[in-house]
Parts: structure tokens; C-alpha cells; sequence
């Protein structure tokens, strides 16, 4: 695994899809979801990983023997019941990718790969903050605030790659 951290955001990209992963891009979009869902100083870790990995973890976490494109971890989870170190207040959780699924919806919705890894950082993100889609509600909900998100995020990465005059 290959880590790049800037500010609050950890990506982890395993060694097989770093040239491959838009690592300041991600970046970008974790960092403006947490300043636009009033948590800018929240700490997350985004992992880009494999198939494998994320069905092993779903496995295990979520008793489902299958992959899936994006986990999400809570460091806040059952937290009512644990005292956390001082120095991880901040730190919201994990969001684990799989890149290899990921690519394949991105070839199937005709984006790139790195729409595809932003619109999962974006999903991921929302769950550590408190959204669900387990109800047709919650899912309307947080998936229309996601769409507003990448569209705001796809604004913004424009807007920085324009010439200046």
C-alpha cells in the first residue's frame, strides 16, 4: 500500500492502482464534502483496495459473502460505550474502495475511473456522516444530496483547473 496524506485525509492505494488513482482528486473531494457538510475538521482514511480485501471485510462486518464496491467504517460507532483518546476525537473513520469494481461501473456508466472513485469517496463519506439508505426516504435523501455533492465537487476541480488570467 502507498499512502498519501494532505491535511485531514489519509489515502491508501494499493500498489497495483496508484498511477491509476487520482490521489489529489480524491483528496479534493473528501476535503470539500467535509467543509460543505459542516465537518472541516473531521479525519477520515480512504483505502483503495481489491476485490478480496472488501469482500473479506463485508464478510465479516456485514455477514455478506460477496464484494462491494465501497465500505464505510465508523470510529464513532458504539462509541457511547468507549472512551477514545483525545488525539482521535476528530477522526471520523474509514472508507474502503474497491478499485477493481469501481472500474468496472465506471466502464458501465461511461465515466471515468475517476468519477467513478469520487462518487464512491462522496457515498462513503455521507455514511460516516450520518446517512443511510436503508429506507426509500433515507435513500432519496442521501442519494440526492450525493449527486449535489459531486456536482459541486466536478465545479469546483473545473474551477481550479482554469487558466488564470
Amino acid at each position: 500500500m502507498k499512502t498519501f496524506r494532505r491535511d485531514h485525509i489519509s489515502i491508501e492505494v494499493d500498489e497495483q492502482w496508484k498511477k491509476e488513482t487520482p490521489t489529489a482528486l480524491l483528496t479534493q473531494v473528501a476535503t470539500a464534502v467535509l467543509r460543505l457538510e459542516d465537518a472541516p475538521d473531521k479525519e477520515v482514511t480512504i483505502v483503495i483496495g481489491n476485490t478480496m480485501q472488501i469482500q473479506a471485510l463485508n464478510r465479516v462486518y456485514r455477514n455478506v459473502d460477496a464484494p462491494t464496491d465501497v465500505l464505510s467504517f465508523s470510529a464513532r460507532e458504539g462509541e457511547e460505550d468507549f472512551v477514545s483518546a483525545p488525539e482521535a476525537e476528530n477522526y471520523l473513520g474509514d472508507v474502503i474502495i474497491a478499485f477493481p469494481i469501481a472500474q468496472r461501473q465506471a466502464s458501465e456508466h461511461g465515466i471515468s475511473i475517476a468519477e467513478e472513485l469520487a462518487l464512491l469517496t462522496i457515498h462513503g463519506l455521507l455514511h460516516l456522516l450520518g446517512y443511510d439508505h436503508a429506507t426509500p426516504k433515507e435513500e432519496e435523501i442521501m442519494f440526492n444530496r450525493q449527486k449535489a455533492l459531486l456536482a459541486q465537487c466536478i465545479t469546483d476541480a473545473n474551477r481550479k483547473n482554469e487558466p488564470t488570467a
